[in-house]
């Protein structure tokens, strides 16, 4: 098993991206959530990583944090829920904002995601109750979002903005000073500046 890759990024087109890992190129599909945070091409990455191997392919998925993984891997136990699936559920929200939806039951929210259905969305309610990841608050990678930032992200989404607004939004802000709320208006702030 792979468990991280640490390296250079070389390339990166959605949801593919590469990595030179001493000498050795790796091919990495990752989520959007990821994405949003990578360097530019030729800028150090290091990656948390998940390896599924089938009978026709062996592909490597890479996350900016360990509670995505975490997530990403309690999802595919999920019935009916491949790997497209969960890497659509964090393109299109937080780890902290899933775990919102499924104590809340929000079965409305968890239909906007990419792929999920409204039985799709029922059965992550139902299976994913017991198995929620455990919150690493590690916040290493990119990507990663402490739970202020968490709540704002997940405040965005539901003032109708996309995920990938939503992190750009938040892009540069001081999270570790400001909490939700404040992150929330000096967000909406600057969009309205411009």
């Amino acid at each position: 098993m792979i468990g991280f890759l640490k390296g250079t990024l070389i390339s990166k087109q959605p949801p593919w991206l590469v990595m030179d890992v001493g000498g050795v190129g790796y091919e990495i599909e990752a989520p959007m959530s990821t994405f949003y945070g990578l360097p530019e091409p030729g800028q150090p990455l290091q990656l948390v990583t998940h390896l599924v191997v089938r009978e026709d392919a062996h592909i490597l998925y890479g996350f900016a944090s360990e509670s995505e993984r975490a997530l990403f891997r309690s999802l595919l136990k999920v019935s009916g829920v491949g790997a497209r699936i969960a890497l659509g559920v964090l393109s299109g929200i937080t780890v902290e904002g899933f775990r919102q939806c499924v104590v809340d039951k929000d079965v409305a929210m968890l239909t906007r995601l990419p792929g999920v259905g409204r039985k799709t969305a029922e059965r992550l309610l139902v299976e994913m109750a017991d198995r929620l990841p455990k919150d690493t608050g590690d916040g290493a990678g990119p990507a990663g979002r402490a739970g202020a930032e968490s709540e704002a992200h997940g405040a965005l989404l539901a003032l109708g903005y996309k995920p990938g607004e939503a992190v750009r939004m938040l892009k540069d802000l001081d999270t570790a000073r400001l909490g939700a709320e404040e992150l929330i208006r000096e967000a909406l702030r600057r969009v309205h500046e411009r």
